[in-house]
């Protein structure tokens, strides 16, 4: 019988060193008990993160990990999960890491649905480069690189995740030790890309950013937490609920108990509810916004490579074959 590992086990030896309060703390907590939770078997996951603060994480987690280059964590991971179906696969990545430079690569990685479980660090800011705005800094951020405010429109994750075709997109806060440890677990037990975007305050550089809904003293009258099949209810005693106005074709707050009938039942397969919930201001929604199971990419390879990348040619073979050439020197 396999001893049961516990969180303990997934923690390394190293120094963890993110800014004393740093959201980033409470994350990795999170996920180490998650695969402690799961079964995670520490020989057969792998963390691969590209660059900032986020993608210390490799360091902090005892399993197989990749610390890559900027924004290239999804390719180095899907080049994983391709030469090695059976591997538990974790990207870690931030705002800038993950949809500036890395965009290109996220977004195929999700157009794919390549099995990979996608963690992104939203912070709204560049922290380990000194607190320059990142793509999903709100309009007016002023920061070193944007000293008037910046003037551009912010990235919506979620909203990113669905156009690309993504499969499974949650939400999460940090310090939200239950919300984030069930959503990590149902990130995991999703065959396919899961991708989950966790608030995370980054207190030297963009501190408080999401205030106004993590506040613990007014949080049950900020947070929506989703659960399919049930009603979407929040506020005190479940007195606040959201309904679809027909009018604007947007979502709207109603009193729950003088219109319960018309109150939403949350279903993580409707794709066109999931964009409204992203785009909810407040109550923020939270937990699986958008769930679509779908082959995932490595099954659909291999189903069509059946050869699952067994070497037939040498590296020889190849370079004496019609596909090379030869530089001749005038």
């Amino acid at each position: 019988m396999t001893e049961q590992l516990t969180a303990r086990d997934f923690a390394t030896s190293q120094e963890v060193r993110w800014c004393p309060g740093c959201g980033d703390y409470a994350i990795l907590k999170a996920v180490t008990k998650a695969l402690a939770d799961v079964g995670s078997k520490p020989e057969s996951t792998v963390f691969v993160s590209g660059i900032g603060c986020a993608s210390r994480f490799p360091y902090y987690v005892e399993t197989y990990g990749f610390h890559t280059i900027h924004g290239r964590a999804p390719a180095v991971a899907t080049g994983l999960k391709l030469a090695n179906p059976d591997l538990d696969v974790w990207v870690v990545t931030g705002d800038g890491d993950g949809l500036s430079i890395g965009g290109n690569h996220l977004l195929h990685t999700l157009r794919r649905n390549v099995g990979l479980k996608i963690l992104l660090f939203n912070n709204e800011i560049y922290g380990l480069t000194k607190g320059q705005y990142s793509p999903t800094s709100r309009t007016g951020t002023v920061s070193p690189s944007s000293p008037a405010g910046s003037i551009d429109t912010p990235v919506s994750p979620g909203q990113f995740a669905l156009g690309a075709g993504g499969k499974f997109f949650a939400r999460a806060i940090d310090t939200d030790k239950a919300g984030l440890g069930d959503v990590l677990r149902q990130a995991h037990a999703f065959d396919g890309a899961s991708f989950t975007e966790i608030f995370q305050n980054c207190i030297v550089y963009n501190e408080d950013v999401f205030a106004a809904f993590t506040d613990r003293k007014n949080a049950a009258n900020t947070q929506l937490h989703l659960k399919n099949g049930e009603p979407m209810l929040f506020g005190d005693n479940d007195g606040k609920g959201i309904r679809f106005n027909p009018d604007s074709y947007a979502l709207e707050v109603i009193d729950a108990t003088e219109s319960p009938a018309d109150v939403l039942v949350h279903d993580e397969s409707n794709a066109v509810l999931a964009r409204l919930l992203i785009d909810l201001q407040l109550p923020v929604a939270l937990g699986v916004i958008y769930r679509q199971p779908a082959e995932p990419f490595e099954q659909a390879f291999y189903a069509h490579h059946p050869t699952r990348m067994q070497r037939t040619r040498s590296v020889a073979d190849f370079i004496k074959g019609p596909n090379s050439w030869t530089v001749e020197q005038k």
